[in-house]
């Protein structure tokens, strides 16, 4: 996924489609950006997650700190991400504490890198 749409020269198209320039890039509009991520609190998880390198998962309790989110509000937008295999949820026991990790699925990691290509096309379409 690009992210970009490109448009075929039309019938009858200017000069300017000559036969060094087949294709012209059209600017995204806000409905092509990823709506998975889109969501503000969803941006910012993913965002975070992001920040970590491959392989690397946060403790819920500290991303949860970290955002500022309550408890009930991150666990419904990981749930989201989970569910459209952005994020990986993986729960284990510390002592006997039950602990939940988090970490972006390298499916996550694209559908963010795509996402900020993406707006970066969208403010920038030159």
């Amino acid at each position: 996924r690009s992210g970009m749409r490109v448009a075929a020269a039309p019938c009858g198209a200017p000069s300017e489609w000559g036969p060094d320039r087949e294709l012209r890039p059209e600017p995204l509009t806000m409905a092509e950006l990823d709506p998975v991520i889109h969501a503000q609190a969803r941006l910012r998880i993913t965002a975070a997650l992001a920040t970590l390198g491959t392989g690397e998962s946060i403790a819920f309790p500290r991303l949860q700190e970290l955002l500022e989110m309550t408890a009930g509000n991150l666990s419904t937008h990981l749930r989201k991400l989970e569910d459209a295999d952005y994020v990986q949820v993986s729960k284990t026991h510390e002592g006997r504490l039950p602990i939940t990790y988090l970490a972006l699925t390298r499916t996550g990691r694209r559908a963010f890198e795509d996402y900020t290509e993406s707006l970066r096309q969208l403010l920038d379409p030159a």
